[in-house]
């Protein structure tokens, strides 16, 4: 009972750390299944955004070629902002409206219009402007502006620059940000109902929507999307690997179970022994902690060691627990012959039963898995039932097989006696054929002409050659030469 009660406790702690490898690894299979239909949809969203550009505005010739890129923009920031969106797994935000209102875009209920424009060299806020005068309501009602990613760094950081710096400006000839670009944008914002905050990037840069350039756009997008698609991938790799705190917790877990287990076993033996709760003394109670304290250290030992050749080698965590306790078993059996308790050949037997009892545990908890799929549960029946069939069957069959090993060594020595005495014979024999044969062989074989005709003759008879085919005579021989 007590060897029973152990080893069913070593296999609920393995069942469990096996349970949480594979929460993890179900988790990552999810995850990367999941992550393919991400990247497709975001891949389609991209593609859609494409072709509809080339069917709806560039074959169409839609906008002319002053404002052809204004609806090229529209259309690549639905494709892309949605596909940055599918990646992760979310919902489609955007919505193009298509209808040449006030309003081109819907991003999760909130309304955008969109200005790419270069006219006056205001980095499209003289279209913003113009957009107000139409429709001055448009921004209390909740509307925003989107204006190309590269104005928008401009606009920002001029808008927010000290007069002392913007002053340095004025020096400046040549490309980039000049004075009187300061001072324009700062005009629009004293003047216009707007603030910087109704305000916001696109996903664009301005030169990126022209006719000539939206199609590397959208590749290099779908290069960008594959990308980030790895980086998920790689990263929920990352979250599925084993952890110093999953670990952690299942020693803790272990050494909880195999104490609790070492202490309710200890408990009952003391109870078996005849004395009861209220006599316990000190010395009990010593005993007691003590049996249960190496139960704590042996159970924190095996599920660091279960968590660790479960994770990190091709071990499942049946096995792994069944190793741990085989090597406990062993290393109690080695004490013993060291202080001299038990001789090499009870050391080896002892050691060698050890392991098949670990071993019949972990293949029946293995099993039992197997054909009950449900976590730990299944582990556990596996385990009550393997051990008892092989307790029962190694009591009740021991006799029987003692009785047919003692009667096979017995048929073995008399056939091993019969089988050395034929040997024996017909090794004698071999040796005197064998004497003869060279014998002959040497006369048949001999510098004397007469004695090697002899020789020969008698050898011929000694291989079997029929009588009347030896050259025995000059007459059978002149005949078989001249004829």
């Amino acid at each position: 009972m007590k060897k029973f009660a152990q080893t069913t406790q070593e296999q609920a702690a393995a069942a469990w750390i096996n349970y949480l490898n594979q929460l993890r690894v179900d988790a990552l299979l999810r995850s990367l299944t999941a992550q393919k239909e991400n990247l497709g949809n975001a891949i389609t969203s991209v593609n859609k955004a494409l072709v509809k550009i080339d069917l709806e505005v560039v074959s169409t010739d839609r906008g002319g070629q002053k404002g052809m890129h204004g609806f090229i923009a529209e259309i690549a920031e639905v494709g892309i902002g949605n596909a940055r969106e599918l990646i992760h797994g979310r919902e489609a935000a955007y919505t193009w409206v298509n209808d040449n209102g006030p309003v081109d875009l819907v991003r999760a209920g909130i309304d955008i219009q969109q200005k790419f424009s270069m006219s006056g060299g205001r980095f499209s806020l003289s279209a913003v402007e113009d957009h107000l005068k139409k429709y001055p309501d448009y921004v209390k009602n909740g509307g925003r502006y989107q204006i190309p990613r590269d104005h928008f760094a401009t606009v920002q950081r001029l808008h927010f620059m000290s007069p002392e710096e913007a002053g340095r400006l004025a020096s400046h000839t040549g490309e980039g940000e000049s004075f009187k670009d300061w001072q324009r944008i700062n005009r629009f914002f004293r003047e216009a109902p707007v603030g910087i905050e109704s305000l916001e990037p696109s996903k664009l840069d301005y030169r990126d929507v022209q006719r000539g350039a939206y199609a590397s756009t959208l590749e290099s997008e779908k290069s960008s999307l594959r990308s980030t698609d790895r980086a998920l991938r790689d990263s929920a790799y990352q979250r599925s690997r084993p952890k110093l705190e999953e670990g952690a917790k299942a020693s803790l877990v272990a050494a909880t179970l195999e104490g609790g287990t070492s202490f309710i076993l200890a408990l009952s033996a003391k109870r078996k022994a005849g004395k009861k709760f209220k006599e316990f003394n000190a010395q009990d109670w010593t005993e007691i902690l003590a049996g249960s304290g190496l139960g704590v250290a042996r159970g924190a030992v095996r599920g660091v060691s279960v968590y660790s050749l479960s994770n990190f080698t091709a071990t499942s965590a049946a096995v792994a627990s069944s190793i741990v306790t085989a090597t406990f078993g062993i290393a109690e059996q080695a004490h013993k012959l060291r202080n001299g308790e038990l001789s090499e050949f009870e050391f080896l037997e002892n050691a060698e039963l050890v392991c098949l009892e670990a071993a019949v545990a972990a293949l029946s908890s293995f099993i039992g898995q197997a054909l009950i799929p449900v976590p730990v549960i299944g582990a556990l029946i596996g385990n009550t039932i393997g051990p008892i069939m092989y307790q029962s069957a190694s009591h009740s069959l021991s006799k029987i097989e003692a009785d047919l090993i003692n009667g096979y060594l017995a048929d073995q020595s008399v056939l091993d006696e019969k089988l050395a005495a034929e040997y024996g014979r017909l090794v004698e024999e071999l040796n005197e054929g064998l004497s003869t044969y060279l014998a002959v062989l040497e006369r048949a074989f001999s510098p004397d002409l007469q004695i090697a005709l002899l020789g020969s003759v008698e050898l011929a008879r000694k291989l079997g050659v029929p009588t009347e085919e030896i050259l025995d005579s000059k007459n059978k021989t002149s005949a078989y030469f001249l004829d």
